[in-house]
């Protein structure tokens, strides 16, 4: 795999990672502008904008199509149509690529909740339609603890090839949660930019009912009203409360320290604001854990390679 697109791309967590596993990025797209702005200053492509409006055609040949594509719930779910059961969702723009560009390998990437949704069928009905492209696929729930990073981020990673001998070598990495980088190593020293804390009123509300074992903690307040705290951070939301995390109780994560925790490196130049870019981080995919499944691939198709 040597040329890649990248659907969906938001900021850049799978061109980080595929770039760091010596692929070359040849088309990106998203439909949000500041997102596409951030990305264009980072990485050498100008994303396109809504891949609706962009014939599969036109899209550059490549090896990997790459998807952090939003879930979206299917409208014919129950029908069993297989390829048509996902017009009308965001799943199909994947679909319709595929089906003209047939690259050689596919990773997707959706919430955790994408494998309960509707009992499990919208799930259950995106691997039938891969399948049915062609393509032997499979599915997981990975957790970016496991790959170095302090965030209980689950994710459900969907990988395919249209080689199906090479795929049946594929392993899913597995992480090592011992290895997870500390906390401290991702917190910036105290910020004195004000609008980082929270106010008064919190911070003696959150201390009225929570008590942390130590520090560095980060503070969370679940949708209940419960608080707890601990070693990493709960998983980064781009639509949650401002204090839905508070460092030590204090105060919230910086646009740094909230990339730093979905893996992206201190080189990532920050264009956008404060909200947008922790709207940016909380809807990234985190590049080492997807870097650890594109190695996973590769080492899959080198092995079908070896034994042909």
């Amino acid at each position: 795999m040597r040329r890649f697109a990248d659907l969906f791309c938001g900021i850049g967590g799978f061109h980080f990672a595929a770039a760091g596993c010596g692929m070359q990025c040849v088309f990106a797209c998203d439909s949000d502008a500041d997102a596409r702005r951030a990305y264009a200053a980072n990485f050498p492509i100008q994303p396109q904008g809504d891949i609706a409006q962009v014939a599969a055609q036109d899209i550059p040949d490549h090896d990997l199509l790459c998807a952090g594509f939003p879930c979206q719930p299917f409208s014919i779910i129950g029908d069993r149509r297989g390829f048509a059961d996902a017009r009308g969702t965001l799943f199909f723009e994947i679909a319709r690529v595929v089906e003209v560009k047939r690259p050689a390998a596919l990773l997707l990437e959706n919430v955790r909740q994408l494998a309960t949704h509707n009992r499990g069928k919208t799930l259950a009905r995106i691997m039938e339609i891969l399948r049915q492209l062609g393509y032997a696929a499979d599915n997981r729930i990975l957790n970016a603890m496991n790959f170095g990073l302090p965030q209980k981020r689950e994710r459900v990673l969907i990988a395919a090839m249209l080689d199906h001998s090479a795929f049946s070598r594929f392993q899913w990495p597995t992480g090592d949660a011992k290895k997870m980088r500390p906390l401290s190593e991702m917190l910036e020293s105290e910020p004195v930019d004000s609008a980082h804390y929270a106010s008064e009123r919190i911070r003696r509300k959150r201390a009225a009912a929570h008590s942390a074992e130590g520090a560095p903690m980060i503070w969370h307040e679940n949708k209940g009203g419960n608080i707890s705290s601990h070693p990493f951070s709960c998983a980064l939301r781009a639509s949650a409360s401002h204090n839905y995390l508070l460092v030590n109780g204090i105060r919230r994560l910086t646009p740094r320290e909230m990339l730093r925790l979905q893996g992206f490196p201190d080189s990532f130049n920050i264009v956008c604001g404060t909200r947008q870019t922790r709207k940016q981080a909380g809807n990234a995919a985190p590049p080492p854990m997807l870097a650890a499944v594109l190695r996973a691939m590769t080492t899959a198709q080198s092995r079908a390679q070896m034994a042909a």
